[in-house]
């Protein structure tokens, strides 16, 4: 078997979501892979946060059923990340009287000299570096890895995981969990890995600061490269969205992404020029690694659903899921011929069964039964194996 990398790109918590949901049809369909039992884990931004669960041995499926029965306390809620920034706030209060002071002086030193907006433009240091705080995520991550089988510290995982931020002062990336750089929890390191500039502010780690790994690169799948994968499965969730190709592909009339507003139109200039970028890495892979095979799994440019949705609707989130499924198993069975050949030469194969198979989803009612059976089951081993536990320590001598 080769050595195989899963490399997870950014997109917010809507990249996310739709990773989960591409995930559980990759791990269906291709035989004899095991997302959690990958060599390699890479994930940036929003995919550092699946990543990390992948590695911890936190299945696709379980992710999905989280995110599918709204299981927000287990894992993650996106609307955690719209709680204000407060803290950051009063220490930028606080900075002012000081900055106004230091200012005052400026201008009065030399009025001839310094102008007036250059002598206050200080002042700017008072602004905030993040509306919202998403140290959140670094309290939840920290739960979730704390429980029985898990584990927060990169050096105990039993395969390597790489969580990439971006150093603030230098503009150098960083892959927490390299050597010298995984004695920092892995919930903090996701925590920095996600801290997108302006909307959060950056994470302080051993008096360094960093943002979101995807300011420099948009997958990173080169960490898993350069650590001897032989072939790299990538998920990337943003791409640009062509409201004409839409337009054609169903039969209506086109719509203008003018009309949206800026949010609408922010998205799109954002998802073009990291989807440009990402276009131009995974050529270089090509020539810097020829004996390597990186496959790349992303949404359609008409794909109004991926463009459009809100994730902060439980709804929607629901529904994206069960879109990222079912797309990708369209996406592998239309690309079969190409990818079967790929998979072959690493001791993999696609299931065309699986692929065939139209009754599969992910918010069936057989598939739900046979979850909850499967639960309940656990549970009760869980408990069996406590009260064995608890029995061998009773029988121990003093």
């Amino acid at each position: 078997m080769s050595t195989i990398g899963i490399a997870l790109a950014g997109g917010g918590p809507l990249g996310g979501i739709y990773e989960i949901g591409a995930s559980v049809a990759l791990a269906e369909a291709i035989v004899g892979l095991d997302f959690n039992h990958a060599d390699i884990f890479v994930g940036v931004s929003s995919g550092s946060l699946v990543a990390a669960a992948f590695a911890n041995g936190i299945t696709p499926e379980k992710l999905a059923r989280i995110l599918i029965d709204n299981d927000a306390e287990e894992f993650f809620d996106p609307e955690m990340l719209l709680r204000p920034a407060f803290g950051e706030y009063l220490s930028r209060v606080l900075s002012v009287p000081h900055l106004l002071w230091s200012a005052t002086q400026n201008y009065l030193a030399d009025p001839l000299h310094h102008g007036l907006f250059e002598s206050f433009q200080r002042l700017s240091r008072a602004i905030p570096t993040g509306l919202f705080d998403n140290s959140g995520i670094d309290r939840v991550m920290k739960n979730l890895f704390s429980r029985r089988g898990r584990t927060n510290d990169f050096r105990k995982l039993k395969h390597k995981l790489f969580l990439v931020a971006t150093d603030l002062d230098s503009g150098e990336t960083v892959a927490f969990g390299s050597p010298g750089h995984d004695g920092i929890p892995i919930s903090t390191a996701v925590q920095a890995s996600t801290a997108l500039p302006g909307l959060f502010p950056p994470v302080r780690i051993d008096g360094h600061y960093f943002v979101d790994g995807a300011l420099i690169k948009t997958l990173h799948a080169s960490v898993a490269l350069k650590e001897g994968a032989e072939l790299v499965l990538c998920i990337n969730p943003l791409v640009p969205f062509d409201a004409e190709l839409a337009a054609r592909r169903n039969a209506q009339e086109r719509q203008t992404l003018n009309d949206g507003g800026l949010p609408v139109v922010l998205s799109q200039t954002f998802r073009a020029i990291i989807h440009s970028r990402m276009r131009v890495g995974m050529d270089r892979y090509k020539h810097q690694y020829e004996n390597a095979d990186v496959v790349l799994f992303e949404p359609t440019r008409d794909d109004a659903e991926m463009f459009f949705t809100n994730v902060f609707s439980y709804r929607d989130r629901r529904r994206l899921c069960e879109h990222a499924y079912q797309r990708t198993r369209i996406d592998l069975y239309r690309r079969r011929h190409e990818l079967r050949p790929i998979l072959e030469r690493h001791g993999l194969d696609l299931d065309l069964a699986v692929l065939k198979d139209h009754r599969r989803s992910l918010i069936s009612p057989s598939r739900h039964r046979a979850r909850v059976s499967l639960e309940k089951t656990t549970r009760a081993l869980d408990t069996s194996l406590d009260e064995l536990q608890h029995w061998l320590e009773s029988r121990q001598p003093a």
